[in-house]
This record gives structure tokens, C-alpha cells and sequence, in this order.
């Protein structure tokens, strides 16, 4: 079995349970298909993960070294220099709780009544005593990474409008402007020699999250309600289990088994 794949979670975890939170990655399935949101977070059956980064997750944890260095001697990094960026990593003693898994940064939403979480990678803070958000993220492409224009990076920039409301909610003045810290690891060299070489590119963000709360309410009377919610034509996990569901049915109904009830 699979130690990566545990369809079925504690229920404390599932809505409604003692340990329920509504953390960004939560809200933003929501958005990319509301069926597997609602299967994963009332139902209690996660959609099948993808297999963990590793490589991604050491650069995380080196550049986290790196700027903690720097947010120790209250000094810019020199991505901040190249780019001209006005601020040094920022100091708090919540820092670290902030950047946990599973714990994050907090907020109790009023209006449905959830817990809202979510862990960011890095603060920034300019002289203004605004917080920057900045998140890391690491790839190996050919050409030079200097936009977020590829339909997929919408997930980043919601990832971003969520952290900024966060910090927010928390009674923290946010900059519009949070950054993706960008590793790309280059091809250009004739050998391996035991080492990747990484380009840091600063890709600035301005946030807008008026969409937030509007989509927290409708998260919250899905969440209520006893209807299974229709799935985003896009989404690929419903399209494959359409088809599975499709072509078994036909295979179990040739081989002289009942179909009447097996996919109820």
C-alpha cells in the first residue's frame, strides 16, 4: 500500500470535526473543482496526491537558511539588491509557527464561522512597516522565468491573495506586492559534477483579494448542504473517474455481472 495515499482521513479532520480548517490549498481546490472539494472535505475522501518533490523541497529549505541569515542581521539579501526591492526579511517570534505545515498563520472567519490557515514560505518588511509575502518556488526550464503567464500559475497567484488576506485579518498592514522567489536550475553546463546551478529570478505580484470572502461563503453552504456539487468540466481527476466508471461498467456488464447499483 501506498504510504503517500490514505483515502480515508480521521473524521476529526473532515468538516464538522474538532480539527477541521479551511487552509489555502483547501479554498483553492474549491476553486478548481468544487465535487473533489466537497468528496475530500465533507465526505472525507481525498483526491489521489501527487508524488513528493524532494529536490523542490531541499531548495525551499535552503533558501528559507539563506534569508533566515539575513533576517538575523536585519540585512537585505542581494536578490533584494539586484532587483531593487526596499526591505529585509522580517523578524517575529511567530515566524516560525507561520511557516509550519499544518499550522500556518490563522484567521476565525465570522460570517461562516471557519478557521482559516495557511503556511507561507517567507515576510518581508519595507520601511513603511508593510509585509511582504514571498513565496518560493523552484522549476528547470530552458528559457528565462520573468512572468506569470502560463494559465496554471492562477494557483499562485491566489496562493499569494490568500496569504496577503491572512497577514490581514491578523491586523497586519500588507503590501499589494508580494514576490515569487524563482529557482530555475540551468542545463548550461557541460557536466554534472555532483551539483546543480540555480538562476534566482524576483517575479513581483500585486495581489487582489476581494474575491476571498465571497468565495469563503460559498465554500461554507457547500460544506452545509446534502447535494453533491456539480465538477468543473476541466478537472481531470472527475474526467478519469467518468471514463473508469464508463468503460468498467461496460467490461462488468459483458462478463455477465449485474450493473444495476455498482456505482450508486
Amino acid at each position: 500500500m501506498s504510504q503517500y495515499y490514505k483515502p480515508h482521513r480521521n473524521p476529526k479532520w473532515n468538516y464538522g470535526g474538532e480539527n477541521f480548517r479551511l487552509s489555502r490549498s483547501k479554498i483553492d481546490l474549491f476553486v478548481e473543482c468544487p465535487r473533489c472539494f466537497y468528496i475530500d472535505n465533507k465526505l472525507g475522501t481525498a483526491r489521489t496526491p501527487g508524488f513528493p518533490f524532494s529536490l523542490n523541497s531541499a531548495v525551499d529549505a535552503l533558501l528559507k537558511k539563506e534569508f533566515d541569515t539575513h533576517r538575523s542581521a536585519g540585512s537585505k539579501h542581494p536578490i533584494m539588491e539586484q532587483y531593487g526591492v526596499d526591505a529585509v526579511p522580517f523578524r517575529h517570534q511567530q515566524m516560525d509557527i507561520w511557516r509550519e505545515n499544518f499550522k500556518g498563520i490563522e484567521t476565525f472567519h465570522k460570517p461562516t464561522g471557519l478557521t482559516i490557515s495557511g503556511a507561507v514560505d517567507d515576510v518581508w518588511v519595507n520601511p513603511k512597516g508593510e509585509l511582504i509575502i514571498v513565496d518560493y518556488k523552484s522549476t528547470s526550464k530552458d528559457e528565462a522565468i520573468n512572468a506569470l503567464d502560463q494559465d496554471w500559475h492562477d494557483g499562485y497567484k491566489r496562493q499569494m491573495e490568500i496569504y496577503q488576506w491572512l497577514f490581514r485579518q491578523n491586523g497586519f498592514a500588507v503590501s499589494d506586492t508580494g514576490y515569487f522567489v524563482y529557482a530555475n536550475a540551468t542545463k548550461e553546463p557541460d557536466a554534472f559534477d555532483n551539483k546543480l546551478e540555480f538562476e534566482l529570478t524576483l517575479i513581483g505580484y500585486a495581489g487582489n483579494g476581494d474575491w476571498i470572502d465571497g468565495t469563503i461563503a460559498d465554500i461554507k453552504k457547500t460544506l452545509d448542504s446534502t447535494v453533491v456539487p456539480a465538477s468543473n468540466p476541466d478537472c481531470d481527476h472527475c474526467r478519469y473517474f467518468d471514463a473508469r466508471t464508463e468503460v468498467l461498467g461496460k467490461a462488468l456488464g459483458k462478463s455477465g455481472m449485474p450493473q444495476k447499483g455498482l456505482f450508486d
